[in-house]
């Protein structure tokens, strides 16, 4: 940009310049300063110079060069001018972490820089070979400003479960979609782990054919159990036990006091003592047909029945109903739509090394929208009941609840019925990731589960 300055006055003058305004750090005039005699005219040059970068964003921008004559430093002049910058784009996406593990999911997350001079409006899609995963990207449109990065949290999930074997890796690939322009792509991999360890299928493989391998050696070879008491018998040709008593022969009474025999029992007393023996009997069979079948009760006999492989077994107490039935192993425990809240859960497990809960209620006092935890967790070892929550009248209503099994180390998975809402997806805690627990339930302080449903 020129700039053309004229002496007006009737001395000679000399002018310095200065750019004023945002533009003031990008421009260059030259020279600095013109000597002018009066009635002649000089020129000065304005070089602007903005950088690359989200600083320099894009549209017009006001700036000023301020005149300053020497001689009459109070006429100073501030003539005025606008540059406009063309838009750049310049956009990076980064994962992070780039490599996820898990059994069940993984959670990394998206970094969008928005390196441009002007705002970012793109969407977020993922994509995989075969369809082996499934996204749910949080959120999935973003708007960046020039100079700042989004950060775009995922939950990324198998469709498949690997009961056995080594972990696969599976590759992904996160798209940033922007109108008009080629998408940018990230590259991560999900490391998806088996559930049970490699070892453990060997070992149930051998297991089986072991048993497989006795029981056709005891069909092939049964053994033939003989006695010889008998013979023993027949041989000697004379009998070694007392003659048997003939029907109509009694029984000798043994002797009284004074030598006589004692009076035989009444038919009238034998009556009343098989009916006092027949009460006492139904009187212990009653106390153990009413005796409460709790979790631990339940998970007993269900570990009786199949000792292979851990169980869980639990009852829910709702409000107006009291406690439900025992179930056991993924079945439905409460009412699914009745809007019946539940106020505790009795929990037990066998197989696991114990387990641990913790109860989410509502709260009162809360000014977030969130229920708390009111008690701190509980815990019991296998077959024995573990209660979280309370069956107070007045007790609150139970959002949800933690657990875990063996301390964390061991694999829980769970599904809750919220009220007004539906079945919430199975979910599982991931030992070794950092997720020792798994949460059943919601945070909503004015909602409430209704129904369970638990695995182990």
């Amino acid at each position: 940009m020129r700039l053309r300055l004229r002496n007006t006055g009737d001395v000679v003058d000399e002018y310095r310049f200065e750019t004023v305004g945002s533009l003031a750090p990008w421009t260059v005039v030259e020279p600095q300063s013109l000597r002018l005699y009066p009635g002649t005219t000089g020129t000065a040059e304005l070089t602007f110079s903005p950088p690359r970068t989200p600083d320099a964003t894009a549209g017009p921008h006001p700036y000023g060069v301020r005149i300053t004559p020497t001689e009459h430093p109070e006429a100073t002049s501030v003539p005025e001018g606008n540059l406009t910058v063309t838009p750049f784009t310049e956009v990076r996406a980064e994962l992070v972490p780039p490599t996820v593990k898990g059994r069940f999911r993984g959670r990394p997350r998206l970094a969008v820089d928005n390196l441009g001079n002007t705002k970012l409006t793109a969407s977020v899609s993922g994509s995989d070979n075969g369809d082996q995963l499934s996204y749910d990207i949080r959120p999935s449109n973003v708007q960046v400003e020039p100079g700042r990065a989004a950060f775009v949290k995922m939950t990324l999930k198998p469709r498949q479960i690997i009961w056995f074997g080594s972990q696969e890796d599976r590759p992904y690939t996160l798209a940033v979609r922007r109108s008009g322009v080629a998408p940018l792509e990230a590259a991560g991999t999900y490391v998806q782990r088996s559930l049970l360890p490699r070892w453990l299928g060997a070992f149930l493989s051998a297991l089986v054919a072991l048993a497989i391998a006795f029981v056709m050696i005891w069909i092939a070879y049964k053994p033939e159990v003989r006695t010889n008491a008998t013979e023993k018998v027949q041989q000697a040709g004379i009998a070694t036990l007392p003659p048997a008593p003939s029907p109509t022969s009694e029984a000798p009474k043994a002797p009284s006091a004074d030598g006589a025999a004692p009076p035989a029992a009444t038919e009238t007393q034998q009556a009343n003592e098989a009916g006092a023996g027949a009460g006492s009997d139904g009187a212990e069979k009653k106390e153990t047909d009413t005796q409460e079948r709790t979790a631990a009760t339940a998970v007993q006999q269900r570990a009786a029945k199949d000792p292979s492989g851990p169980h869980i077994c639990y009852r829910v107490y709702a409000t107006g109903q009291g406690w439900s039935d025992a179930v056991c192993d993924g079945e439905t425990a409460g009412t699914v739509g009745g809007g019946t809240p539940l106020k505790a859960v009795n929990i037990a497990v066998s197989g696991t090394h114990g387990t641990s809960s913790g109860a989410y209620v509502h709260d009162p006092a809360s000014t977030n929208g969130e229920g708390h935890f009111p008690d701190p967790w509980t815990n019991a070892a296998d077959g024995v009941d573990n209660y979280v929550g309370s069956t107070k009248k007045d007790a609150p209503n139970m959002l949800g609840f933690t657990i875990n099994v063996d301390g964390g180390k061991g694999a829980v998975c769970q599904s809750a019925y919220v009220h007004n809402d539906a079945w919430l997806a199975l979910a599982c805690d991931e030992p070794g990731t950092g997720y020792d627990f798994t949460y059943a339930g919601t945070h909503d302080n004015d909602s409430w589960i209704e129904a369970v449903r638990l695995t182990a």
